[in-house]
């Protein structure tokens, strides 16, 4: 398979929620900055090859064995995220690009290997689940911090945004995995956010809340 056939049988993988849900050519190209033309091309191909399922205009799903491709190319890009981050020491707003390169290295013996030195990690630096090498993956309990009660606290499982600039202002405002929070106030405005975390108080944007995951405490 070509980087690029990789690359969009992910993409499908992401935008379909990991289920067998019709995505539209639109929506594909839009992910990948490309022409609705182009995908067409792209979803005839992949279908010859039994990775997707495509009819025109009734978008294109992944088949079976197009959901193990995609999943074996998500594990190896989070493993080698958490290899970056654990082992060489890049911070969690590099690691991306990084692994987008790494992810498409076909040795299944070098990954198998990787996983074991890491110690088979469930989760990578941003908290998405890791899939196992049979697909298997364990997602979070988790709901977006906007979502979350007044009153209430929760632990930082994960991002919804993992682009740089994002990861980058939770640095610079120690937000972290990890990181208990707690909601004090929420502004009818704009519904922005007073939190607490230890012993400290932060007062972040409703786009900021509706980038964070957190696990409730009961």
């Amino acid at each position: 398979m070509t980087r690029s056939e990789e690359n969009y049988l992910k993409t499908i993988f992401h935008l379909g929620g990991g289920n067998a849900t019709s995505i539209s050519t639109n929506a594909i190209a839009e992910q990948m900055e490309t022409k609705p033309s182009s995908v067409t091309d792209m979803a005839k191909k992949l279908s010859e090859k039994g990775l997707v399922n495509y009819k025109k205009y009734q978008g294109v799903s992944l088949t079976d064995e197009g959901k193990k491709t995609a999943l074996s190319i998500i594990r190896k890009h989070r493993l080698w995220e958490v290899f970056l981050v654990e082992k060489l020491d890049f911070t969690w707003d590099e690691v991306h690009e990084v692994a987008e390169q790494l992810e498409h290295i076909k040795s299944e013996k070098l990954i198998d290997k990787l996983d074991e030195l890491l110690n088979y990690p469930k989760y990578d630096p941003h908290g998405d689940p890791i899939p196992s090498k049979d697909g298997k993956f364990m997602e979070r309990d988790k709901q977006l911090l906007s979502e979350l009660p007044l009153n209430s606290e929760g632990v930082c499982v994960g991002v919804k945004d993992s682009s740089a600039p994002f990861l980058k202002f939770l640095d610079k405002n120690k937000i972290a995995l990890g990181n208990t929070i707690e909601v004090l106030e929420k502004e009818d405005f704009d519904q922005s956010l007073r939190i607490r975390m230890e012993d400290r108080e932060l007062r972040i944007s409703h786009q900021i809340a509706s980038n964070l995951y957190v696990k409730k405490n009961q």
